[in-house]
């Protein structure tokens, strides 16, 4: 059964997800994948998947995001990542679901990752929801650079789960959090912010207390500590980026 629904990807270099995200939506009567520069195979796999295939060059994850939704040729969107792939329970509860769908509310999705050999329910990353079904006349991504989400003001959530296949291994995980680390701090100072030493020397260990701790990561044995101490790594060099990009800033004031 095909349902007047545009599963929408943006990707870069993912031919090693691409085939598993896209095969998991067969109710999707289109599948719309935005490129920006493979220099792999994803364009290939997903146009040999019946994918409609787009190249333009990144803007941003907000951005990016919202001019695939523009492309698409339906006005439901469910927008999902390469890395990720529709749960067989969520894609019959899609279909059971949508003639009472409406339009003016957006659809939160819980999503469930896998990491480090095993799926991962405690420490902040799970339910994780997030806003993905949605009516595009209504509700839009927008357009922050990193964190980006669809704007809404009326949610819903589905019970069932899209798959995470988050990070490969341990160094990609590392790679991600200096790249994301980065955007961020250049986030918070375009956004008027400045560095704070107090926040510096004590949201990286907050970050780990609540992750471990009050989040139950210690649950998720080795997997929950490294996850915990990532992310407390992520807040300092955030905030260590934070500390360098504004001292360079004020460096330039006497050029």
């Amino acid at each position: 059964m095909k349902l007047p629904i545009s599963l929408v990807i943006v990707t870069l270099n993912e031919e090693k997800n691409i085939g598993r995200c896209l095969k998991s939506a067969p109710w999707a009567d289109e599948i719309l994948v935005l490129d920006s520069g493979s220099q792999d195979r994803t364009t290939e796999i997903a146009q040999n998947l019946g994918a409609r295939v787009f190249s333009e060059p990144w803007r941003g994850y907000g951005p990016q995001k919202h001019r695939a939704a523009e492309l698409a040729k339906n006005d439901w969107v469910f927008a999902i990542d390469a890395d990720e792939e529709i749960s067989a329970d969520l894609s019959a509860e899609i279909v059971k679901k949508f003639s009472q769908l409406n339009s003016s509310t957006a659809y939160r999705i819980p999503r469930k990752s896998f990491y480090l050999g095993r799926w991962i329910l405690h420490g902040g990353w799970y339910p994780d929801f997030q806003t993905r079904l949605f009516h595009r006349r209504f509700h839009q991504w927008n357009d922050q650079v990193i964190h980006e989400k669809v704007e809404a003001k009326s949610q819903e959530n589905f019970s069932f789960s899209i798959l995470h296949y988050v990070f490969r291994d341990v160094s990609q995980h590392v790679i991600t959090n200096n790249r994301y680390s980065e955007l961020q701090a250049q986030q918070h100072l375009a956004n008027g912010g400045k560095f704070s030493w107090f926040k510096f020397l004590t949201k990286p260990m907050s970050k780990f207390l609540e992750c471990y701790f009050l989040k139950l990561g210690f649950l998720d044995g080795f997997a929950g500590y490294f996850i915990a101490v990532s992310a407390a790594y992520s807040v300092f060099i955030r905030w260590a980026k934070i500390k360098q990009f504004s001292d360079e800033k004020g460096s330039h004031l006497y050029d």
